[in-house]
């Protein structure tokens, strides 16, 4: 979900092949469940495989990563690690929509309308630990670095992209900025067509570039009343946010006022906006990582997507010949502890 600033911040196109060469910090869990969202069978059904196991998350993992792979990008996965306490709020509001969202979806199915059975079925989506050591499997199996963040893993990947070990960090979610990272990809993962809500129309959805000096001096903010004004309008450790108040007032409230100011005169209740605005200014990150390209193990992807999951043997075979020739492997970049 994330802070929504979407209307207010500067974008700026981007080609994917423009990304050749270079290393992107991925929010893992928000690119999972992206996947689980969206591949499913027309009636929502996730991808499974013949024991009834799901694998939309497989799928696609594997076959967009390595897209990523084809052309020159070097991707590596951050993964979340514990939530701090004041998020548990907002986890529980989560689970309840997933949980209403479950029976309406029983409700259309029992009506037999396939159209309301597809939207409810993609508000279930559930990212397992089972999922999670898949996915982590899958990446060591085609020699992708995994970084374990200690707590959120956009702020690790934030950490990542200011100290140079990455270009950039990838997520829908605009969280990385109020984290600090110099440069946030979104649509990394979703290129292409992409159907609008409730409509049979589509639209083209490609890759763009959102740079945190350049929002910054656009807003006329400093980083504390950005992370400020997501507060305001809620992020994933306020869901809501203040009633009453979307950017643009938030951005005038914070043009015009202090944040000492505005912690003062508003009520945010029944959340602390102090202890928020500290963690994005101070969260929990891991400087003893290494990103490191591997050889892909072919057999071991095999035994994994085709044997376990019933993929398909010839698509999988197309796309391991595909990633053993790009594959950056014997590359490698390093926290700052061993340089």
């Amino acid at each position: 979900m994330g802070v929504q600033i979407s209307g207010i911040v500067e974008r700026t196109p981007l080609e994917i092949e423009s990304l050749a060469g270079k290393t992107t910090a991925i929010d893992a869990y928000n690119t999972l469940y992206q996947f689980l969202s969206s591949i499913r069978q027309p009636d929502g059904t996730p991808l499974m495989d013949v024991a009834g196991r799901v694998t939309s998350h497989l799928s696609g993992l594997f076959y967009r990563t390595s897209k990523f792979i084809e052309v020159g990008i070097m991707p590596v996965f951050v993964f979340d690690g514990k939530p701090p306490a004041f998020k548990n709020v907002t986890l529980e509001k989560r689970e309840q929509i997933k949980s209403e969202a479950e029976k309406k979806l029983e409700e259309a199915l029992t009506k037999g309308d396939v159209e309301q059975a597809r939207k409810a079925a993609q508000a279930t989506s559930r990212l397992t630990k089972e999922m999670v050591v898949e996915a982590k499997n899958l990446l060591d199996l085609m020699g992708i670095p995994v970084v374990q963040a200690p707590s959120e893993a956009e702020a690790q990947a934030a950490h990542m992209t200011k100290r140079g070990d990455a270009f950039a960090t990838a997520s829908q979610d605009y969280d990385s900025l109020l984290f600090g990272s110099p440069k946030l990809i979104r649509n990394l993962t979703i290129t292409g067509r992409k159907k609008l809500p409730n409509k049979e129309t589509y639209t083209e959805v490609k890759p763009e570039l959102i740079d945190l000096k350049k929002t910054l001096e656009s807003l006329g903010l400093p980083q504390e009343k950005l992370i400020m004004l997501g507060i305001l309008i809620g992020t994933d450790f306020n869901n809501g946010g203040v009633k009453g108040i979307g950017p643009k007032k938030a951005l005038q409230l914070l043009q015009a006022k202090s944040v000492d100011a505005i912690l003062t005169e508003i009520d945010f209740s029944p959340y602390d906006p102090q202890m928020i605005l500290d963690f994005f200014l101070n969260p929990p990150v891991n400087d003893d990582y290494e990103i490191r390209w591997k050889k892909p193990d072919e057999e071991g992807i095999k035994r994994m997507m085709i044997d376990e999951h019933s993929f398909s043997e010839e698509r999988v075979a197309r796309v391991i010949g595909a990633i053993t020739k790009k594959s950056p492997s014997g590359q490698k970049r390093l926290g700052s502890w061993l340089k």
